[in-house]
C-alpha cells in the first residue's frame, strides 16, 4: 500500500513504541542510582510522576476518543519529569509537572509528534518557576558524611561563592570551603588519575542534585545505547558537549576572576542536568532540526546559552532553558538549512541594463 506523507521521510524499521522502550532501558540504570543514592522517597517521586503522566494522557485520550498511552511516549515524559525532581520534593509539584507536560504542552498542541518543546523540560521549567524554593532544595546522597552541606548542589554553591567574593578559587577550594566532602572510592581514584575526587564523585554519582541528573557515568552509558540503537544520532549531543566545554574552559574563567583560558571543564560538565539534557532531551525528534546542519546548529545554540546562563545568569543552572529556547528556534533553522529539491537550478541573474 502506497502511503502519500508530507517530509521529512525517515526509513527505518524503529517505530514509536520500541524506540520509546529504548529510551526508558536507557534511563533505568540513572534512575536506580537516583533510588539507591536519595532512598525510597525517590523511588516514590519517580513512580508517581510516571503514573500522573500515564493517567492524564488515558484521560485525554478518552475525550478525543484516542488510546495513545500504549506507545510509551507518557511513561517516558513521566520519567524524565521525576529525574529532573529533588529528591525531597512535596509530592504534588511533580504530579502537577507531569499534568502540565502531557496536557499543556503535548495534548493541546495535537498530541505525539505535534508539540514545539520538550513535555518534560517544559513540566519542569513550569514548576521550577512555581515552586522555586522546594525545587531548589536538595538533599545530599547516602554515601556522603551526614554533615555534607545538603542545600545546594556544587553548581549552585560555587556560583554563590564566586558572587560573595570568593573569586579566584577552583571547584575543589571552593566546595571544601564549604563543607562539601568525597567519598573514600573518589579520593582514591582521584589520586590515581590525579584529578579533584569532586570531579570523580560528580562522574560517578556521589553527589547532590535531582534525582536522575546526579550520575554522568550512568547517563553517558545510556546516551552511547540510545546511539548505539540508532534512536538518536551522536550529533546533538556531542556537539552540546562540546561547545560547552570549551566555551567553559576559554571564558569560565573570567567570572572567577581568573582569566581568559582558565576555567574548570570536567566539573561543569559532570555537574547539574547537562548530561541529562544533551542525550535525552536536546535529541529529542519532534523538537529539533532533521538535518544534520540543523542539527549542529541547533547543538551549538544550547551549549552556549547553558554557558551563558551558568556563568553569567542569576541561576545555577541553565539546561532546561536552553534547550527550549533552540526548541523555539527549530523552525526558524529548519527555514535556512533545509536541503535543495531534487532537480533544483538555480534561477540565473538577470542581465543588467
Amino acid at each position: 500500500m502506497l502511503r502519500v506523507s508530507s517530509s521529512p521521510h525517515v526509513h527505518t524499521s524503529m517505530d514509536i513504541r520500541k524506540s520509546m522502550l529504548f529510551v526508558l532501558i536507557a534511563l533505568l540504570p540513572s534512575a536506580i542510582w537516583g533510588v539507591y543514592a536519595f532512598g525510597l522517597r525517590a523511588l516514590l517521586v519517580l513512580v508517581v510522576s510516571m503514573a500522573s503522566a500515564v493517567l492524564v494522557e488515558f484521560l485525554l485520550g478518552r475525550v478525543d476518543h484516542k488510546n495513545t498511552t500504549g506507545d510509551l511516549s507518557a511513561l517516558v515524559t513521566g520519567l524524565l519529569v521525576g529525574m529532573n525532581m529533588p529528591p525531597q520534593i512535596p509530592i504534588y509539584i511533580p504530579v502537577i509537572a507531569s499534568a502540565f507536560a502531557i496536557f499543556v504542552v503535548k495534548w493541546t498542541f495535537g498530541g505525539l509528534g505535534c508539540n514545539w518543546m520538550n513535555p518534560a523540560l517544559a513540566g519542569r521549567v513550569f514548576v521550577f518557576f512555581s515552586f522555586s524554593s522546594q525545587m531548589s532544595a536538595f538533599s545530599a546522597p547516602r554515601a556522603l558524611a551526614a554533615d555534607t552541606l545538603a542545600s545546594a548542589t556544587p553548581l549552585s554553591a560555587v556560583k554563590t561563592a564566586i558572587s560573595g567574593g570568593m573569586g579566584g578559587l577552583d571547584y575543589e577550594g571552593v566546595l571544601s570551603q564549604l563543607g562539601y566532602t568525597t567519598t573514600g572510592i573518589a579520593q582514591s581514584i582521584g589520586e590515581a588519575l590525579h584529578i579533584s575526587p569532586y570531579t570523580v564523585d560528580a562522574f560517578l554519582g556521589n553527589i547532590g542534585g535531582c534525582i536522575g541528573e546526579v550520575s554522568a557515568l550512568l547517563l553517558l552509558a545510556g546516551g552511547i545505547f540510545l546511539i548505539a540503537t540508532r534512536v538518536i544520532t551522536w550529533h546533538i549531543p556531542v556537539v552540546y558537549l562540546a561547545s560547552f566545554s570549551l566555551l567553559s574552559w576559554v571564558f569560565g574563567g573570567l567570572r572567577a576572576s581568573t582569566g581568559l583560558f582558565s576555567g574548570e571543564v570536567l566539573m561543569p560538565l559532570f555537574t547539574g542536568g547537562l548530561m541529562l539534557g544533551a542525550f535525552f532531551m536536546a535529541s529529542d525528534w519532534v523538537t529539533t532540526p532533521t538535518t544534520v546542519k540543523g542539527q549542529v546548529i541547533f547543538a551549538l545554540g544550547c551549549g552556549f546559552f547553558t554557558f551563558l546562563i551558568r556563568y553569567f545568569g542569576s541561576l545555577a543552572e541553565g539546561v532546561s532553558l536552553a534547550i527550549i529556547l533552540m526548541n523555539i528556534l527549530t523552525p526558524t533553522i529548519e527555514r535556512y538549512v533545509k536541503p535543495k529539491k531534487f532537480g533544483y537550478v538555480k534561477p540565473a541573474k538577470e542581465a543588467k541594463a
